[in-house]
């Protein structure tokens, strides 16, 4: 089973500005005139991590990772202003341009692979092909499922601590009630609500408990900007129509993906990855029998690893 590379340095760094007053971080690694990939971190609003420059054999990519609008050092730190779905794609768009790439392979997880997928059925021609993870379709169902209905039923101790913060009279719409603590005045309030938010998404996350990812998710940092632009997608109906990744899916023909999810996979059920690779047929999946949703679950790191070894070969 294939490991993740050895930790790595960017060999350089940008800023990026952006509209609405964001100012994007953005990162190289790897070799300059490697096989350009980017990365495209989950939420909306987790930002990247170190770990996220290991999936790829630096001796022969140049990646490209930038915290998208509002998370990690992208400021200003968990902003609302103009961030939405269309803005990023564009930003991914404006990122390419400014660093003279003609076209790159897209690797994406959870809402990085919604983001991936939207940014291909927009700019196919600069797509070399897709890897993602964690399929998150985004349709008002996913949301309901996992914030309002349903994986509440497979997690009720974890989902008790999420809705012991909301009183009874608002638990019909867990996600609004989120909302207006996580963008009111009290700041204590909005923390406390940040935390239980972060905290109900990172333990569903692994099959198996993780505490490197519960602690990750509880981060202060981390979990303000998850949780206040999370809500702020989920209640703008994440600025998609329903059910648009897949009604668009025919835009990716031609376009060459890996599809990697977990079975037991709580946020994402298996079900939006099915659905995915139906519609779009040129990609393979492949179900990791013994998996959930994060990306640091052995068997989708060998996956992955796997995915951007022959995306390479085949890429050279």
């Amino acid at each position: 089973m294939l490991q993740l590379f050895p930790p790595i340095k960017p060999y350089t760094t940008h800023t990026l500005p952006v509209s609405g007053g964001h100012t994007l971080h953005i990162e190289e690694c790897g070799r300059h005139d490697g096989i350009p990939v980017v990365f495209l971190h989950g939420g909306p609003g987790a930002g990247c991590e170190p770990y996220h420059r290991q999936f790829f054999d630096p001796r022969v990519y140049r990646i490209v990772l930038f915290d998208q609008r509002g998370c990690g050092r992208s400021q200003p730190h968990a902003g609302l202003q103009e961030n939405t779905t269309t803005a990023l794609v564009a930003d991914i768009e404006s990122i390419r341009e400014s660093l003279g790439i003609d076209k790159w392979l897209v690797f994406g997880g959870s809402w990085g692979s919604t983001l991936a997928l939207v940014y291909a059925q927009t700019y196919p021609e600069r797509v070399h092909g897709l890897i993602l993870r964690g399929i998150f379709l985004c349709r008002n169902r996913d949301i309901h499922w996992f914030y309002q209905d349903g994986a509440s039923s497979i997690l009720p101790d974890y989902w008790q601590d999420y809705v012991d913060l909301i009183p009874e009279d608002e638990r019909s719409n867990m996600v609004a009630a989120y909302s207006r603590r996580l963008t009111g005045d009290d700041e204590v309030a909005g923390m406390a609500a940040a935390k239980a938010w972060s905290v109900w998404e990172g333990r569903a996350s692994t099959l198996l408990p993780s505490a490197s990812v519960i602690d990750h998710f509880a981060n202060p940092l981390t979990a303000l900007s998850l949780a206040r632009i999370e809500c702020h997608y989920f209640m703008n109906d994440s600025f998609l129509g329903e059910n648009q990744v897949l009604k668009q899916a025919w835009r990716l023909h031609g376009i060459p993906g890996v599809i990697v999810h977990g079975r037991y996979d709580v946020v994402c059920p298996l079900e939006q990855a099915w659905l995915l690779h139906d519609a779009w047929p040129q990609a393979s999946l492949e179900i990791i029998p013994n998996a959930g949703h994060s990306a640091t679950e052995p068997g989708i790191v060998d996956a992955l690893l796997r995915a951007t070894r022959n995306f390479a070969q085949r890429l050279r």
